[in-house]
């Protein structure tokens, strides 16, 4: 039977994603090689999840090793490598206790039952409201894209759930009017992926911190993008003091690539998730937690932080600079860190073609941007080169836009 074509859909898989003609056959730290034989500097990372880079030896060896070991139990039994993980994160962060996932979708939903568990368990179960931010991504299971909000994720799927608002990303005044006695969570990203890179300021972040203590709300952070190193602390709200969370959610880079997601709470949030409340089958599985290990004690270095910082200074400075150059393509340079959004004037899946024409990979997103997400190990030299091919990618947008 012959080989399937990178260009030509195939039937037999469900059509609900727009893909690119392109199909790849492996990977080596930030490049990924085509079936055609062509090279690629991957700023997409998987959307920020090969933090790593491709193959990076300390994950495959971890693979293989368990591999060779044990793949999966049920959680009916005690995981010791799942309780070395909880014990990094717990260490590292707020939490003081975590529930492990196979994706980020499903450690939103663990988050938002906890904290309306939270309320039902203190005697106020009409806490059952939900207030996010427009513009967010939190995952496509039905919960998580009530909490965003999106009517591309939500038309056709039948009513909308009950106890779910959203207010304009960054507005104090709206917060502090919606938020009340029915409220049981507020759920932000810190920086927003899919919404187009926009951030929130450390003063932001402790507003809304200060907002829900004074409310009684718990306060959710989405950090399954924007955590794991990409801003260049271990999770992106600790830019801002005393801005903590009481629950988090993480995914994508905590596997480095393998399927490993993790909801994190302080004891008194998690206190409604008793026996029977919530659970997983694969969750937190001996071969996902193994590679998961391997992958937080590579980001978690204080020398791979450095180095997305110095990396990320460059990109900025040079992202800027080209901004200046291209004002009539490059309308705004937006992010934190290594997840850097670049608003367009031209079409963004046009502009990502032209990019792809240029051997870079680059990502989309909303407000017509699109994304540069690479793995935290791009060099200096890696970046510089990407610069580049962003450079050569609008002057191509500049002569389209005046034909």
């Amino acid at each position: 039977m012959p080989s399937p074509s990178p260009t030509v859909p195939n039937d037999h898989i469900m059509g609900v994603y727009n893909r690119a003609p392109l199909a790849f056959e492996r990977g080596e730290g930030v490049r990924l090689f085509s079936t055609d034989g062509d090279v690629y500097l991957d700023c997409v990372a998987g959307i920020a999840v090969d933090a790593l880079g491709h193959a990076h030896p300390k994950l495959v060896a971890a693979l293989k090793t368990q591999g060779e070991k044990l793949w999966h139990v049920s959680n009916i039994f005690r995981i010791p490598e799942q309780e070395a993980l909880a014990t990094r994160l717990c260490a590292a962060t707020f939490a003081d206790v975590v529930f492990f996932t196979n994706s980020g979708t499903e450690a939103i939903e663990c988050a938002l039952k906890a904290a309306r568990k939270y309320h039902a368990v203190n005697g106020a179960p009409e806490r059952i409201e939900i207030i996010g931010f427009e513009g967010s991504f939190h995952g496509r299971s039905y919960a998580a894209v009530n909490a965003s909000g999106n009517a591309a994720y939500l038309d056709g799927f039948g009513p909308r759930l009950p106890g779910y608002t959203q207010i304009a990303f960054g507005d104090s005044e709206a917060l502090k009017a919606a938020i009340g006695p029915t409220t049981a969570a507020v759920i932000v990203e810190p920086v927003q992926g899919e919404g187009g890179a926009r951030s929130l300021t450390e003063a932001q972040l402790q507003e809304l911190r200060e907002a829900c203590t004074e409310a009684g709300a718990l306060l959710i952070y989405d950090e399954i993008q924007c955590g794991m190193g990409r801003t260049g602390r271990l999770f992106a709200h600790e830019w801002a003091d005393g801005a903590a969370p009481d629950i988090m959610c993480v995914a994508k880079a905590l596997g480095g690539g393998f399927p490993v997601g993790a909801c994190l709470a302080t004891a008194e949030a998690a206190k409604g998730m008793v026996v029977g409340a919530h659970g997983s089958t694969y969750g937190g599985n001996p071969l996902a937690m193994a590679v998961g290990i391997a992958a937080f004690d590579e980001i978690a270095k204080d020398e791979t932080l450095a180095h997305v910082r110095e990396v990320a200074g460059y990109l900025n400075q040079q992202l800027s600079g080209l901004k200046d150059r291209f004002p009539d393509v490059v309308l705004d340079i937006r992010g934190k860190g290594l997840l850097i959004g670049l608003k367009l004037a031209t079409p963004n899946r046009e502009f990502m073609a032209l990019a792809r024409d240029e051997k870079l990979l680059i990502a989309g997103g909303g407000d017509n941007c699109v994304r540069l997400l690479p793995p935290l190990v791009l060099s200096l030299d890696e970046a510089r080169e990407a610069v580049e091919k962003l450079e050569r990618a609008c002057a191509s947008a500049r002569r389209s836009l005046a034909a």
